[in-house]
């Protein structure tokens, strides 16, 4: 009946539709017409507010939001842990906090600070008649603000100080998180918990979700044994990654997330037991650690050797290291 009722609707609307096309339009019906096509006439000539402002706001927007999760991006050019005005920021920071500038918990927000900060104060310095030091003998001279600030400018200086204090508060925040032990514990627990977890989903899933009805009904056991064994490239290898490893642990873990995925895409080529496929990933990941870790390294130091890497894995190598803290400041 509900069925009959909105066919029948359907259809007196589309009868009125094509009706009204070969129909004359009343009098009423062509001065509601025309009002309307003045009004739209008026709105299309009224001039319209400049828009650049509105954007440049969006943008700003954006960019605070991606600054606050990490991922966000450089400005000009990338900068290496070896880069003179990074070795000022650790060397601050260690002189400061006591840690080096790895081990905060987002090191790439605080070299976008700290970069930000001193293109900003040398603007306001600029605008205010102060003459700064230049950065001689690749030697980076930061200045604090009192230094750069000769008072008056204008409402744009003022924007510009407004910036800088509220950069200088988000940085003084960002220097004193630290990545503590106990974080790097709960990632781990994590990746042991992935582990046992995506075994049973890969080899028994029943023993899991049997009691829920659903289980059966949409039968999700394939489903379910399927994300077992991607558990390890979506929860069990990045969870360790996640404890920001270094030197032969960090080369391992890297060839582990390039190497599970290719191992859950082919193996089923091979074989349908998800049980096999979730061993092979298994021993994928073990053999990443045994390269890493056994084959002896040419400059004896466990760091990437740059000058022997092929381009298009110093590409994957660091989109893998975008926005985990280490793209900027903390890659060597």
């Amino acid at each position: 009946m509900m069925r009959h009722t909105a066919i029948t609707v359907w259809f007196v609307l589309l009868n009125s539709i094509a009706v009204s096309a070969f129909v004359p339009m009343s009098r009423n019906t062509a001065l509601v017409e025309q009002r309307i096509s003045s009004d739209w006439r008026r709105h299309a000539e009224k001039p319209t507010a400049p828009t650049d402002n509105r954007r440049e706001v969006i943008i700003e927007e954006a960019s605070q939001k991606l600054d606050a999760a990490g991922w966000s991006m450089p400005t000009a050019g990338d900068l290496t842990s070896e880069d003179p005005f990074v070795v000022a920021i650790d060397a601050g920071i260690q002189r400061d906090i006591g840690v080096p500038l790895d081990e905060l918990l987002n090191p790439a927000k605080v070299v976008n600070l700290e970069r930000d900060l001193y293109e900003l104060r040398r603007e306001l310095a600029a605008s205010t008649g102060i003459q700064l030091a230049s950065d001689d003998g690749g030697e980076i001279k930061f200045s604090i603000t009192e230094e750069c600030d000769g008072g008056g400018g204008g409402p744009e200086t003022d924007q510009l100080r407004a910036q800088i204090a509220k950069k200088e508060k988000d940085l003084a925040m960002e220097r004193r998180t630290v990545f503590q032990g106990w974080l790097k514990n709960v990632f781990v627990a994590q990746a042991v918990l992935s582990f046992g977890l995506s075994y049973v989903m890969a080899t028994n899933p029943s023993s899991l979700f049997g009691q829920f009805g659903w289980f059966y009904v949409y039968n999700m056991d394939i489903s379910i044994q399927v994300l077992g064994y991607w558990w390890w490239w979506l929860f069990v290898v990045p969870s360790l990654r996640s404890r920001r490893p270094k030197g032969l642990e960090k080369k391992a873990l890297d060839w582990a997330f390039l190497a599970t995925p290719l191992i859950s895409i082919l193996a089923p080529v091979a074989t349908k037991d998800t049980g096999l496929i979730w061993g092979a990933n298994f021993a994928v990941v073990a053999s990443c650690y045994a390269a890493a870790f056994l084959i002896p390294e040419g400059d004896g130091d466990g760091e990437d050797d740059d000058a022997n890497t092929p381009e298009w894995l110093k590409f994957a190598y660091k989109s893998l290291d975008f926005g985990s803290g280490r793209e900027r400041g903390a890659r060597k």
